[in-house]
């Protein structure tokens, strides 16, 4: 394993003598101080091969000192630790110059690594430069929780190049607040952020409608149209449900990637594709190159950056921050100011979120606009969940008999009938589709067929709904009627 000399700076004399002893198992010669000022005289004295520095200190923020020390002491890896664990300090830190940033409280473990990798590279991850971002008020993206430090930091890695990034999470996960972040705090941020789904385009107006058209390329093209790459020129392209994307758009889609030029539908013309590319999908993609359903090239030219994000139920400690957040979003829109007591985010973290980030979003709304008490308490919440709060699908649900018993006795009665014998292939999509098919029906019902409401009420995108009602077979108009 690699050694060298490290230097600690923290203010917390508890922290200074673990991360010190920690550092010292893993064979390291270790000084540690506690201000800027020590800092500075320990920089000449010690002479560290990487510096390990706290931002909060008595005299002053470690993190604005980082060019300064990279200008004396080119070549030093600094590896910045915080407790303010948001995007902004992540990013902040990768744009100062710090080769690495670990949010408070952090693994020794994982600090050990960190460390050893300082050591091996030898030199700066990014070079410093730029000016600070805004305040993480202004930030969409929201998380204390390692998953989403996680994230953070890998955003803060591939803002500064134009790497493609590969998206991959469940609905409402957040997937294009990520995209937008990279746009918006990279060298592309001040042009266009173009958004496309992939699911809501008809597939004979796909290559159309990402590569334009010229004036009598089919019926109906009565004038020249720019096309999405067009639109994004400078900026950064999102494609979003890229797994929902036909086989012979991505066979245009990997030629453009791969020679960085278009041409319109109709066209002659070479048009330089001018754009960052961002990618995002709810799907197992992995398992759709294996059955054929997506190009593996095309895969592997997107998946250059992977990036995961977790499930709300994978990141509870988020999930009172969030809601408060969520609150005071609805605030500003207009609606009653809320607070949640102790208990109430107790239950709120209790609950598996199956919409996700923007299930939380509607019930904060929704709670903000029907309870009347300034304090939401427990109560409350639980009548939201289980119905007795007198919302439109938990209504509708109740006139079904009681979903989740329902649920589990079709369940148990599958099972049953198996005997000794193993289940039939496909009983897993055989058994969501008779459990998904009413769920849809029951919230057009409750939503008197609008679509938009219908997915809120679930929380999930219109164009997902869509896409679900289609593949069921399921008419909206009728279930507007039946409602």
């Amino acid at each position: 394993m690699l050694s060298g000399r490290i230097l600690v700076v923290d203010d917390d004399a508890a922290i200074r003598t673990v991360v010190r002893e920690a550092l010292r198992r893993a064979g390291h010669i270790v000084e540690a101080v506690g201000t800027i000022a020590e800092l500075r005289r320990a920089l000449t004295d010690f002479a560290p091969d990487v510096l390990v520095t706290d931002v909060m200190l008595p005299d002053g923020d470690g993190l604005e000192i980082v060019p300064d020390i990279l200008r004396c002491h080119p070549g030093l890896p600094v590896i910045i630790l915080s407790a303010r664990n948001t995007l902004a300090t992540a990013v902040r830190a990768t744009e100062q110059g710090a080769f690495d940033y670990l949010p408070k409280p952090f693994d020794l473990d994982e600090l050990a690594r960190a460390v050893t990798g300082a050591l091996a590279g030898r030199v700066a991850a990014h070079e410093g430069g730029g000016g600070e971002i805004d305040g993480p008020h202004e930030l969409p993206l929201i998380g204390r929780s390692p998953a989403m430090q996680g994230v953070f930091r890998t955003i803060a890695r591939v803002v500064p190049n134009d790497l493609t990034v590969l998206i991959l999470g469940e609905s409402g996960t957040g997937k294009e607040l990520v995209a937008r972040a990279i746009h918006d705090m990279g060298p592309r941020g001040a042009n266009p952020f173009v958004p496309v789904n992939m699911a809501a385009i008809p597939r004979e107006l796909i290559e159309s409608e990402l590569f334009g058209h010229e004036r009598g390329a089919f019926t109906g093209a009565a004038q020249r149209t720019a096309g999405r790459f067009e639109q994004a020129a400078g900026g950064t392209l999102f494609l979003d449900e890229i797994g929902d994307m036909p086989l012979e758009a991505q066979t245009r889609l990997l030629r453009v990637l791969q020679e960085g030029e278009f041409t319109t539908v109709g066209g002659a013309r070479r048009i330089r594709a001018d754009v960052r590319v961002i990618a995002a999908t709810n799907k197992d993609i992995e398992r759709l190159v294996a059955e054929g359903g997506f190009r593996e090239d095309l895969y592997y030219r997107l998946n250059v950056v992977p990036m995961r994000l977790p499930a709300l139920r994978q990141r509870t400690e988020d999930v009172g921050e969030l809601a408060r957040h969520f609150l005071d979003r609805a605030a500003a829109d207009g609606l009653p100011r809320k607070t949640l007591d102790p208990a109430a985010i107790a239950r709120l973290t209790r609950h598996p979120w199956p919409g996700n980030v923007r299930e939380l979003e509607n019930l904060m709304r929704r709670l903000a606009a029907l309870v009347r008490e300034e304090r939401i308490g427990a109560g409350a919440i639980e009548a939201q969940f289980d119905g007795a709060g007198g919302s439109e699908p938990a209504r509708a649900i109740e006139t079904e008999g009681g979903l989740a018993g329902s649920v589990e006795l079709h369940l148990a009665r599958h099972f049953a009938s198996f005997g000794r014998e193993l289940p039939p292939d496909g009983l897993y999509d055989r058994v969501l589709a008779e459990i998904e098919t009413p769920l849809l029906r029951i919230a057009l019902a409750a939503a008197k067929g609008n679509q938009i409401r219908a997915a809120r009420l679930l929380g999930i995108n219109r164009n997902t709904l869509r896409k679900k009602l289609t593949d069921r077979g399921i008419d909206p108009m009728t279930s507007r009627r039946n409602g």
